[in-house]
């Protein structure tokens, strides 16, 4: 199975997802990627996903660009907020799919309090990932 995971930055919630997917089953071939890219991956993310034994150290945010020629199973967008607006795959893709998350990055308040943001996001990103996951993996 061949799964691309797009939202804006590729910084966050993408990454998580690409990582949680990896981690349930070595032979699916993940990819994340964004329209407007970041420059890395944000540290709270991969701080929060190393918490769960998943590494994220060395990724890097992708643009969707790259992906446009290939096929995918799924496309999934992960993009939640309503002042975001999801983008558009236009390669070929068998399934599309959002599975929407608010934006971790945009939390505001005490060190703690976003900490606890982006693990509240991480949760909800492996709860319902995993729930694709077990459903779709015998497709």
């Amino acid at each position: 199975m061949k799964i691309l995971i797009l939202c804006t930055g590729n910084s966050c919630r993408s990454q998580m997802a690409e990582g949680f997917l990896k981690a349930f089953d070595k032979n699916l071939q993940v990819y994340s990627a964004g329209t407007a890219p970041s420059k890395n991956v944000h540290p709270k993310a991969i701080k929060v996903m190393a918490e769960l034994g998943v590494d994220l150290s060395t990724n890097y945010p992708k643009s969707v660009d790259e992906f446009l020629n290939q096929k995918f199973d799924y496309v999934i967008t992960v993009c939640g907020g309503a002042k975001e607006s999801c983008p558009m795959f236009t390669g070929e893709v068998k399934n599309r799919l959002h599975i929407g998350f608010e934006d971790p990055a945009d939390a505001t308040g005490t060190e703690d309090e976003i900490n606890s943001q982006f693990q509240k996001i991480r949760d909800e990103i492996l709860r319902d990932f995993f729930a694709f996951y077990t459903k779709n993996k015998k497709k």
